[in-house]
């Protein structure tokens, strides 16, 4: 990834959460929860959390997988995952956290039984390329489960278009700090990035998936990726 957004995300570390806040209408945790529920995982199962920022969902995989299972939360800005031990020391988790590069991972093939990236997949280099690593560390039958924005349909798309255009630019700029370049990257790759079948699409030329689906979240404000690895 390149140096320019490693450096945006770490300007704005301390204030990410809220970010995710305005973005999301405040729901990114409920999408979360329903996250590890459609992963399927199990106690004792192994996890990995790819771009996991503060740690939000590596937490809520551990309280899935239990003492029994293993949860890896990384993330390649060093000033995110500062934020996240204490998160989880909190709640009396165990997680660990380690510098990585979701398009080079430094774990062996068929290390986990899921592997996961949310919001993350965007500010990638070469989204395809992340996909087919994400995979390449799940066993074959394994799940890679992508969260990611998306661009709402229907009548909802029009009420949604108006919070982004009105609300969104005066919120983001106090909640990020007047950091205005940052908010306004993260404003613009949700509105573009491809989305619901046009992902799909990416998936499946990756060639690394033998199913894949996906479910809009709150009229496609956010969209599940889901792919079962050949």
């Amino acid at each position: 990834m390149s140096e320019q957004i490693r450096s945006m995300f770490a300007g704005l570390a301390s204030r990410y959460d809220r970010t995710n806040t305005v973005l999301s209408l405040g729901i990114h945790k409920l999408w979360r929860r329903k996250v590890v529920r459609l992963s399927g995982v199990k106690p004792g199962m192994r996890v990995l959390d790819c771009a996991t920022g503060t740690g939000d969902l590596a937490i809520e995989f551990k309280k899935a997988v239990g003492k029994s299972g293993d949860v890896t939360g990384t993330d390649f800005c060093a000033e995110m995952l500062d934020f996240a031990p204490a998160k989880a020391k909190e709640l009396g988790l165990e997680v660990k956290f380690e510098i990585a590069d979701a398009m080079n991972l430094q774990y062996p093939d068929n290390s986990f039984d899921v592997s996961s990236i949310s919001f993350g997949i965007r500010n990638v280099d070469s989204p395809p390329k992340c996909l087919k690593e994400m995979a390449r560390v799940v066993r074959p039958g394994g799940r890679v489960m992508i969260l990611e924005f998306g661009q709402p349909e229907g009548a909802f798309k029009y009420l949604y278009s108006l919070y982004r255009v009105t609300f969104m630019p005066i919120l983001g700029w106090l909640v990020t700090g007047k950091n205005k370049d940052a908010y306004q990257y993260l404003l613009d790759t949700t509105a573009v990035f491809p989305s619901g079948k046009k992902f799909v699409e990416m998936m499946d030329a990756s060639g690394v998936f033998s199913e894949r689906r996906y479910v809009p979240f709150t009229f496609g404000i956010a969209y599940l990726y889901i792919g079962i690895v050949k």
